[in-house]
């Protein structure tokens, strides 16, 4: 088990000094390809606007959204009245999805509790 550590230990170092060494090169190559995303000059006035902009959209989009989600409530529900019709694939489907859900749910836990490396590089 400790070797277990000191191998992830040594691997965690590894992607650190990388990071150093190419972080700003990436950064830089990044902001390069999405420059027609960045809003010269970024004002505090300009950053408020675009973050209002964002929120009325996403709130303009929920009338959809919702109906999306009353489409798929009925076709479950039809599948449930239907349930004897049911394909195998459809249950492995449908358990499948369940699955993701829970691992979805599991990351969001670990992530909220946030992540602690304790670690030191040498």
């Amino acid at each position: 088990m400790a070797s277990k550590i000191q191998q992830l230990q040594s691997k965690a170092c590894q992607a650190s000094q990388y990071l150093t060494k190419h972080g700003t090169t990436y950064y830089k190559q990044l902001l390069e390809q999405n420059k027609q995303y960045i809003v010269e000059p970024p004002t505090i006035e300009k950053c408020n606007e675009l973050s209002k902009q964002l929120f009325h959209t996403r709130l303009a989009s929920i009338p959809g959204r919702y109906e999306s989600f009353q489409k798929e409530l009925d076709s479950v529900k039809h599948m449930w009245q239907n349930r004897k019709d049911l394909k195998v694939e459809d249950a492995g489907i449908a358990v499948l999805f369940g699955l993701e859900c829970f691992a979805w749910y599991c990351a969001g836990e670990i992530v909220g509790r946030g992540f602690t490396f304790t670690g030191y590089c040498v």
